[in-house]
């Protein structure tokens, strides 16, 4: 695992998404920032109302100059079992990422324990939660990375920041 550091550029990432495509993040062309949501995958409760959060504020983001993804290590099938079984209608979902991608992106990699609290079956092995902004050049601005499901950060504390952020050209931080 590698920590990415504010400033520097971030590695490639491409994933297939639900919707047909590639999305590949140095074509990415937001305003402001890209916003990359990774989550656990479709065996995670605390996901899915974490995502359904994220679903509800798509449009806000989007206000704000800012592309959102959600990206997870499942496969296509589990991941339209999440947008589905979740709910999401807003949101763009990539599937697909290997483990050695979401390590090489800083985030902690967990293995199964069996079935979840919801009944579902965890992955061999899947990354643990991250938010990353990326600005439009594929530098980093933020990353809030975690190594267990709990603790993420609030997307309308997020949506607060960015106001400030974009209003005042606030730079990225921990760079030294």
């Amino acid at each position: 695992m590698t920590a990415l550091t504010p400033r520097k550029p971030v590695p490639g990432l491409e994933v297939p998404t639900l919707d047909g495509e590639t999305w590949k993040l140095a074509e990415a062309k937001p305003d402001n920032f890209t916003m990359i949501v990774f989550y656990r995958g479709f065996h995670c409760p605390i996901c899915s109302n974490y995502m359904r959060d994220l679903d509800r504020k798509v449009g806000d983001f989007a206000a704000r100059g800012v592309e959102v993804i959600g990206i997870s290590t499942d496969d296509e099938d589990r991941t339209r079992q999440t947008r589905e079984g979740w709910g999401l209608e807003n949101l763009r979902l990539g599937y697909g990422m290997s483990i050695d991608k979401a390590r090489e992106w800083g985030l902690y990699v967990s293995s199964s324990r069996g079935k979840t609290s919801a009944g579902v079956e965890e992955p061999p092995l899947f990354n643990e939660p991250g938010v990353f902004l990326v600005r439009p050049d594929g530098d980093l601005y933020a990353a809030l990375v975690g190594s267990m499901p709990f603790a993420r950060p609030h997307f309308s504390e997020i949506l607060k920041a960015l106001q400030f952020i974009i209003e005042k050209d606030y730079p990225g931080r921990g760079e030294a």
